[in-house]
């Protein structure tokens, strides 16, 4: 569907009213990551029965303008052996990608300014999915070229580890967004907004199975790199990653870009599956409740991300990527063929999820035994022995063996 606004042509109307959504929706995603700094740091003080920013503003509102204040005008540190130019461009690398992904996704639904239709997003181009796509892997790029260019071991290390996380989380992520495209049978976010509007039960995150919002929640989490999965930034192991040699203003857009990143995943995840602006409204100021309504999602699960991050500690290197590439990778593409197989008819959708279930049977069948076998050969002999396990003859020199 195409957006409204272009259907009479381009003029100086529409042209203002793209350079004003560009600015306000520049403003509210700053503000709006501004917030959520402080809305952090006071829901894990409660949690942990703290009082948190209590001090700038009223109920330390401005806390976060104070420390983004400090950050200004603190030096601004520039390695001896860095890439100048490349060290510079990272930071931003990481930050204009997440707004451009929030530049595509609808926060409310349609208006009429000065006698044009128009849609409370930014644009809305009909591959929107594959530009949200190919945004999240441009932010790779960011945090690689941060570590490279800093001319040091541990921001190199951390760089490395935080490519190889991101790369393995995106394979998932972009597996469960392809399975709500199938779904939707459409690219563009608004269309599958409208694929989820008539009752909530058509919400995907329904018609799908929970499974794939369950792996997006993870994959995004894993992606964004915050707890558990913040490796990236192991104080014990790396000294804060690869972004340890910036300061001042450089180390302030990766901060801003982490915060931002939530809240994109978290307004991300409510326009895949969880209708989107989508909700029952009133008769008066009908084009303010789907704004609300946006807003409370987001919300929630922005309360989410603060809970997972404030309950569960770090995970080991090992188990994150075994989590992303053995479990997470192979039930979001056999949950996508599930679907495509559902969508085909009943009797296909049957026979992969049967076909499916002997295979991981076999495997996990197979995988078991291997681990067995490993586990007796690492044994000593007397435990062996005690196991009922032949013991092999020991070759001698000079002889045929015991």
């Amino acid at each position: 569907m195409p957006d409204p606004l272009f259907a009479h042509g381009v003029g100086l109307a529409v042209v203002v009213i793209v350079l004003v959504k560009v600015v306000v929706a520049f403003t509210v995603l700053l503000v709006s990551t501004m917030l959520m700094v402080w809305f952090e740091r006071k829901v894990i003080s409660d949690m942990q029965n703290r009082i948190g920013p209590n001090r700038a503003g009223p109920f330390g509102l401005l806390q976060s303008l104070a420390d983004g204040t400090k950050l200004f005008f603190k030096e601004d540190l520039l390695p001896e052996r860095a890439d100048r130019f490349v060290f510079r461009l990272a930071p931003l690398l990481a930050v204009v990608p997440a707004f451009l992904v929030f530049a595509v996704i609808p926060v409310g639904g349609i208006v009429t300014i000065a006698h044009h239709t128009v849609e409370l997003q930014v644009a809305d181009p009909p591959m929107g999915i594959l530009f949200l796509l190919a945004m999240s892997s441009v932010a790779v790029y960011g945090t690689m070229l941060a570590g490279w260019s800093s001319g040091s071991k541990y921001p190199l290390l951390g760089a490395v580890r935080a490519s190889a996380q991101m790369i393995s989380y995106e394979a998932a992520l972009g597996l469960t967004v392809v399975t709500v495209v199938l779904e939707a049978h459409s690219l563009s976010t608004r269309s599958i907004i409208a694929s989820q509007a008539q009752h909530f039960w058509q919400w995907n995150v329904i018609r799908l199975g929970f499974v794939p919002f369950a792996i997006f929640l993870i994959a995004s989490t894993a992606e964004m790199n915050r707890p558990p999965f913040d490796l990236a930034e192991g104080e014990s192991e790396l000294g804060g990653g690869f972004n340890t040699e910036y300061s001042s203003l450089r180390f302030a857009l990766f901060y801003l870009a982490e915060f931002m990143n939530t809240i994109t995943m978290s307004a991300l995840a409510v326009t895949l599956f969880f209708g989107g602006p989508d909700g029952p409204g009133f008769h008066f100021l009908r084009w303010l409740w789907p704004i609300l309504w946006f807003l409370g999602k987001t919300t929630a699960f922005c309360y989410v991300q603060v809970w997972i991050r404030a309950s569960l500690p770090r995970m080991r290197y090992d188990q994150l990527m075994d989590l992303g590439w053995k479990r997470l990778i192979p039930l979001a593409l056999g949950w996508l063929l599930v679907v495509a197989g559902v969508n085909l008819s009943a009797a296909w959708g049957f026979a992969i999820i049967g076909g499916g279930v002997l295979a991981a049977g076999l495997l996990y069948q197979s995988l078991s035994v291997g681990r067995r076998r490993r586990e007796t050969v690492t044994q000593p002999p007397a435990a062996r022995a005690l196991a009922g396990v032949p013991l092999r003859p020991v070759a001698r020199p000079g002889g045929t063996g015991g």
